[in-house]
């Protein structure tokens, strides 16, 4: 008896300690507002109701999930790369993106702006100085104090969200929370999700809404269900006022009838899930690349011939402004796990 009273001496003080953590992190838990407003202005330009603009998509997997990365929740090992390679990815992002400088808008995903995946370099500020001429637009959508897995590599603090970058003024910038969560105590350390909302003035008295979203990944389809029905009445109520908008991003999801023609890539089918048909009104329109994939599976390291890829990073438009191009960014998946995504639209004026 002696001896086994050390052990659970042991198991007590763990179990207590692992108790300790939970409500430690119960109480440390974000939970964001509804909608938060995060700028506000009076004055600003006015768009013309013919506009022509540009908008680049890309989550940029927080500098982390490089070509030669695999990925623990895909069935790999790693968390992060060493701190050299994450730095060279950082700037292979900011090389990526700045031929497409002439665009209104950059729309990001997974930026990171203290967290110990990515060495707590402040991604958001990164970006802020390489491409001054933009404004920018931060919304929080993961923030743990000490995400504990993977075991052997705990990921560890994470501070991190949606970055939008804009040319023109905005009259006002919100972070829309998505309803659902995972159950307790898993929904402590996992994403916040939501989607951020750029609202620009038109010379008709209505507004241009860009919605720069990133859905739920991982989860049995419940929470993307919740996350696409929240949408879909924000979208159709704005609609119905009149006012324009794109909605671009990493949906994590394929759209409805989509058909592949990845003649150098091999397409992913595992757990492939399809926007329902007609989302969120059957005159909505979706604009992506169907020859090129936006995302790749990260279970081994990129192989252009043998890795799964997908396509879940697009664009949605209301009836009221026209597609003029879509093209996928051939960038062989270098310093991210998914491709940027390019679009040419036009307001269309009213009758």
């Amino acid at each position: 008896m002696k001896i086994i009273h050390p052990f659970l001496y042991l198991l007590l003080i763990l179990v207590l300690a692992f108790a300790a953590f939970l409500i430690y992190a119960t109480i440390d838990d974000y939970i964001p507002v509804t909608v938060e407003l995060l700028h506000e202005e009076n004055e600003m330009p006015v768009l013309s109701d013919s506009s022509d603009l540009k908008v680049l998509i890309l989550n940029i997997g927080y500098a982390g999930l490089d070509a030669s990365m695999d990925f623990f929740y895909d069935g790999g090992d790693q968390m992060r790369p060493t701190e050299e390679e994450a730095i060279h990815n950082m700037m292979g992002v900011v090389k990526t993106l700045t031929p497409y400088l002439d665009n209104d808008f950059l729309l990001l995903q997974e930026v990171d702006r203290n967290s110990k995946r990515s060495y707590h370099h402040n991604q958001v500020e990164i970006i802020g100085v390489h491409f001054p001429s933009f404004q920018s637009y931060f919304g929080m959508n993961y923030n743990v104090s000490f995400v504990p897995i993977p075991l052997k590599s705990p990921m560890g603090k994470v501070e991190s969200g949606l970055l939008t970058l804009s040319k023109l003024s905005p009259s006002a910038v919100s972070r829309h929370s998505f309803p659902g969560n995972y159950a307790w105590p898993i929904k402590l350390f996992m994403l916040d999700r939501c989607f951020l909302v750029n609202r620009y003035s038109v010379n008709n008295g209505n507004d241009l809404i860009i919605v720069n979203t990133h859905n739920s990944a991982y989860d049995d389809g419940s929470l993307r269900e919740q996350q696409m029905s929240f949408l879909k009445e924000f979208l159709l109520d704005e609609y119905k006022k009149g006012n324009y908008l794109i909605v671009g991003g990493d949906w994590n999801q394929t759209p409805f009838g989509f058909t592949p023609q990845l003649s150098s890539h091999q397409f992913d089918t595992l757990d492939l899930t399809y926007i329902e048909e007609d989302y969120p009104h059957a005159d909505w329109k979706w604009a992506f690349d169907s020859t090129l994939p936006t995302n790749r599976r990260l279970e081994v390291p990129y192989d252009r011939s043998t890795s799964l890829t997908t396509l879940i990073d697009y664009f949605l438009l209301s009836p009221n402004i026209s597609v003029e191009e879509v093209k996928t960014l051939d960038v062989d998946f270098e310093f991210s796990d998914h491709q940027p995504v390019q679009l040419k639209a036009r307001l269309i004026p009213n009758d």
